[in-house]
């Protein structure tokens, strides 16, 4: 934002600085066709005079006459020099200054494209981490749920032992008894397989 305000006050300084190196050289060249025009006059009218005086009064009073006058014109450092030199430096001014302007919007493009690729590095890189953490933190819920299901058929299966072993012992008993016992022993074997193979309600 700071870099965007400062080229678009440069480049309002650089616009008018042009636009009004323009209109100065405008004048100057008017002021310059004026002041030809006039020393051209000037001389031409003391060219017809001296040309049509051919007595020798008018020799006499020519001798006397004075030149008129064509101030500096004529001269490189008269007003005309002055003003070729004023004109000069306008048109140099505006062109240093459009190449000025040029050389800053180019900077201030490659800047701007170099900012925006940076941004975006940044915001794809935060996109990839804010990924993974997702994914990391649904990888945990799976693990503790699976661990928590382990957990529950592991204390199913060893309160299931528990009871087997119990049911183990000899307790002098007949023999109806034990074939009733193992009958018994047989199917919590296959309760345990049920819940060992996730088909209790259990899991």
């Amino acid at each position: 934002a700071e870099a965007t305000k400062n080229r678009g006050e440069e480049k309002a300084t650089n616009t008018k600085t042009t636009a009004d190196s323009k209109q100065a050289q405008v004048a100057v060249e008017q002021a310059i066709a004026v002041l030809r025009e006039f020393y051209g006059k000037e001389t031409d009218s003391s060219s017809l005079l001296q040309a049509g005086k051919t007595s020798a009064a008018a020799t006499v009073k020519r001798s006397t006459h004075r030149e008129p006058y064509t101030g500096m014109g004529s001269s490189s450092g008269g007003i005309l020099g002055l003003l070729d030199v004023i004109l000069s430096d306008f048109a140099r001014l505006e062109t240093e200054t459009s190449s000025s302007e040029d050389q800053a919007q180019s900077a201030y493009e490659k800047y701007m494209n170099e900012s925006d690729e940076d941004l975006a590095v940044k915001d794809t890189t935060v996109e990839h981490k804010a990924s993974k953490k997702q994914q990391t933190e649904e990888s945990l819920r799976s693990t503790q749920k699976e661990l928590s299901l382990t957990q529950q058929e592991l204390d199913a299966a060893m309160n299931y032992y528990d009871k087997l072993k119990a049911d183990c012992v000899d307790n002098n008993l007949s023999y109806e008894d034990r074939v009733s016992t193992r009958k018994e022993e047989i199917q919590s074997l296959k309760e345990a397989m049920k819940i060992l193979n996730g088909e209790d309600s259990l899991v």
